[in-house]
């Protein structure tokens, strides 16, 4: 979240829970050290998602410059002779933002990259599983919000490799119009998607059509965070 919702809680003297995603807050952290060094910093990611608000929201206005695509980074005009950097949102499509970063490298030779990588693991691996079984789906199903950028992204990503995708946030989205002629159905979910939404697809999709079952795993996730300290208290 940008600092002047905490600060103003804070003021009213209100309790107030951070529940900050860590990866995100590392890129807060890393925005606030290249900072703190003289750089300007170039943020890729969207406008108006809340994640890049609370990131542009680390700093004083106009240190972060927002860059959405590879047309932007011509565009882009930072302070003269400024030494720059650039982070990134951390729920963007890998190959997207790797051609953004190429374009700023070309453009800028001497601009800073993280520490690590800002992309979250979450966001990679399910980006990283889909291109393994699109080739093999007739339809994909991405299970997610349409404003979870790390949902949106996969259906991007489904359909470059090869496979329709459609965003379904429950069950209830289901169409069956979309499986007719289907043989092989991808199923995905956004990385903060519960898991009986998943179920939930699943238990429809039986109520339909003779359901077999294969698990493609990629990479095996055992990252775990604590809560936020008001919460274990």
């Amino acid at each position: 979240m940008p600092k002047n919702i905490p600060a103003e809680a804070e003021r009213r003297q209100m309790i107030y829970v951070d529940a900050t995603c860590p990866l995100v807050s590392k890129v807060h952290r890393e925005a606030e050290r290249q900072s703190s060094t003289g750089k300007h910093l170039f943020l890729i990611g969207h406008a108006g998602h809340p994640e890049v608000i609370g990131t542009l929201g680390q700093l004083e206005p106009g240190a972060i410059s927002l860059v959405e695509t590879v047309d932007d980074v011509a565009k882009v005009a930072p302070p003269d002779g400024a030494d720059l950097a650039y982070i990134t949102q951390t729920t963007l499509s890998v190959d997207d933002t790797a051609d953004i970063v190429a374009a700023l490298a070309a453009r800028f030779p001497n601009i800073a990259a993280p520490r690590a990588d800002d992309i979250c693991y979450a966001t990679t691996n399910r980006q990283e599983a889909v291109k393994a079984i699109a080739p093999r789906c007739d339809l994909l199903l991405v299970i997610g919000a349409p404003n979870s950028s790390n949902s949106v992204r996969l259906v991007e990503v489904a359909e470059r490799a090869g496979a329709p995708s459609r965003l379904v946030q429950s069950a209830a989205d289901l169409d069956m119009a979309w499986f007719e002629g289907v043989e092989t159905v991808g199923m995905t979910a956004g990385a903060s998607a519960p898991e009986v939404l998943v179920e939930d697809v699943l238990t429809v999709l039986r109520t339909h059509f003779d359901v077999t079952i294969e698990t493609v795993q990629t990479r095996v996730e055992d990252v775990t965070f604590k809560l936020p300290r008001a919460l274990s208290a």
